[in-house]
């Protein structure tokens, strides 16, 4: 069974919204026989993402850039994955108060280095999540995880 791992820095009640609407949206009961993983930045290793087929990342963008959880994520998998999960999918989201640039391009540099392929646009949202944010989230997770179904 293909198993997507959803990779999190989920420490304010905003992020805590969006990655609730992003499990949803990957555990629709229309997508069928994908395993949804979900693994906090400090926690994912290497064996997570060699079991996994897709990912979604998750991050708020402090300071202009990643978090630092997911930071290390990146650090600790980086080239023990780098051959092995060449051309997986993914999908990201970014929540920011004051600018998400940074971190959105840190995503898609570090993600292009492992040759991962976006499947979805990056979810950028400022400010506290609305209906609209929420609803881009749970379309990224439910697009990650079909795009893995047999």
């Amino acid at each position: 069974m293909p198993r997507l791992l959803i990779v999190h820095h989920t420490p304010s009640p905003g992020m805590q919204e969006l990655f609730e609407a992003v499990v949803k949206g990957a555990t629709d009961p229309e997508i069928v026989g994908v395993e949804v993983v979900r693994v906090p930045a400090l926690s994912a290793g290497v064996s997570d993402v060699l079991a996994a087929d897709g990912f979604v990342l998750g991050t708020p963008a402090n300071i202009g850039y990643i978090s630092g959880a997911l930071k290390h994520f990146f650090d600790t998998v980086y080239y023990p994955c780098l051959d092995a999960t060449r051309g997986r999918p993914f999908g990201a989201y970014v929540h920011g108060n004051q600018g998400t640039e940074g971190a959105v391009k840190a995503i898609r540099d570090i993600t292009g280095g492992l040759g991962w392929k976006a499947v979805v646009e990056t979810v950028e949202v400022m400010g506290g999540p609305d209906k609209g944010a929420l609803e881009r989230c749970w379309e990224l997770g439910a697009t990650v995880a079909a795009s893995l179904m047999e």
